[in-house]
């Protein structure tokens, strides 16, 4: 079943382009968090996902060649409507959200997921830190903690990403206009 739009679906889609992150280049700070997500929780997979308009684009993956996915296919996109919550999915092929997906119907697919959602200093979520796996599991709450601390500093390292594409910016044009 595919994600209805979350009710700030135009706000949200703004503060994502205000990133410039999409098609970024790989960054070694986004690749540590995943696989420290993917580590500590147990899971072959770990991303950084970002959603826009009509797909998700991970810009941290380890365990899936896939750069991107439609959104039609994404558990992120579910997320985003509790922008405050941790969502966990212990079996797809038992969610109804989940059952008829692709990436869960096909050979070796998705059984579990658990994401915390990206937000933005003012609470948009821009996609999340999530952990897949082939088989079905459950977290401990240890292990759910530290997806969301993880989750925090993912955050953190897109605002710092904004503010020097800004800084980056403003430079620019400022060195342009001369003295």
């Amino acid at each position: 079943m595919e994600a209805s739009l979350p009710l700030n679906e135009a706000e949200r889609l703004a503060a994502l382009s205000e990133y410039h992150i999409l098609e970024s280049a790989p960054d070694q700070g986004f690749d540590d968090l995943t696989r420290l997500a993917g580590q500590i929780c147990g899971t072959h997979i770990a991303l950084v996902s970002l959603v826009d308009h009509d797909r998700q684009w991970f810009k941290a993956r380890i365990g899936m060649q896939a750069q991107q996915t439609p959104r039609s296919q994404s558990f992120c996109a579910h997320a985003l409507h509790d922008p405050f919550s941790l969502m966990v999915v212990p079996d797809a092929t038992l969610d109804e959200r989940f059952a008829d997906n692709p990436l869960v119907t096909a050979h070796e697919g998705i059984r579990f997921y658990a994401g915390t959602p990206l937000l933005t200093p003012k609470g948009a979520a821009l996609g999340s830190l999530c952990v897949l796996d082939r088989k079905p599991r459950q977290l401990t709450d240890h292990q759910l903690s530290a997806l969301r601390i993880l989750g925090r500093q993912v955050s953190y390292l897109l605002e710092l990403h904004r503010v020097s594409h800004a800084l980056a910016i403003a430079l620019n044009t400022a060195g342009n206009r001369g003295p």
